[in-house]
């Protein structure tokens, strides 16, 4: 059976990131482990949330690691 409760932190953010030199709206949607994210509203890739607090990429556009660490801040603090 699938667990399909709200996690902490569950639910929409926006924040804007310097990608390529530039800065750019991310958006990303929590739902449970995995983020969705999107960058500049073409971007798109999905992040995986591990037991242990590391965040690794499991779909989409290559991310740099330093974005993904950003992301993770701001998203789980």
């Amino acid at each position: 059976m699938t667990d399909i409760t709200p996690a902490e932190k569950d639910g929409k953010y926006e924040f804007t990131i310097s990608y390529s030199e530039r800065e750019l709206l991310c958006e990303v949607e929590k739902e449970q482990n995995i983020l969705h994210v999107t960058i500049d509203k073409t971007l798109h890739a999905d992040l995986k949330v591990n037991s242990d607090g590391s965040v690794e990429q499991t779909e989409g556009v290559p991310i740099p690691a330093s974005t993904v660490e950003y992301i993770k801040k701001r998203v789980i603090g």
